[in-house]
């Protein structure tokens, strides 16, 4: 049975599940893991949201304001033996839904190119291409995309 939870940054269950997403990003970025760790501090995100699967936390994300207009996705991570089963989805999709009951009209987000399931998954559920944003403007290993929420 699979059970959402909105909290924040405080739970104690996201914080683990974001503790593994560090640990899998600093083996994928290597010497350029530093560069991405600074904007990914979780000590103060108000919207995060964790997916557990028969009691167990098995996936999060989170969202902050970006603009007046936009949330950022941030801190997706699903545990490697739930990959592939559609429940990153399932979180991406109730972050939108989150964003856009808080007036929000569009979500954006960075992710690496060497986390190609990644890009598979934002590509699958409706967002496109942007230009680089922000300090990841010029960075090579970084590809940005937004949705318009509905």
């Amino acid at each position: 049975m699979i059970e959402l939870a909105r909290t924040t940054s405080e739970d104690k269950n996201f914080r683990k599940l974001v503790s593994l997403l560090d640990a899998d990003l600093a083996l994928r970025d290597g010497e350029e893991h530093s560069f991405y760790a600074q904007f990914n501090a979780i000590a103060a995100l108000n919207h995060t949201l964790v997916l557990y699967f028969n009691g167990k936390p098995v996936s999060c994300g989170a969202i902050k304001p970006f603009d007046t207009v936009s949330m950022e996705v941030k801190r997706m991570y699903t545990l490697p033996e739930f990959r592939g089963k559609g429940i990153a989805s399932v979180v991406l999709k109730e972050l939108e839904a989150w964003a856009h009951q808080l007036g929000y009209a569009r979500c954006v987000l960075e992710t690496g190119k060497r986390q190609p399931e990644a890009i598979q998954l934002y590509l699958k559920n409706g967002y496109l291409k942007i230009p680089n944003y922000g300090q990841y403007a010029g960075i090579e290993n970084s590809v940005c995309f937004e949705k318009k929420l509905p």
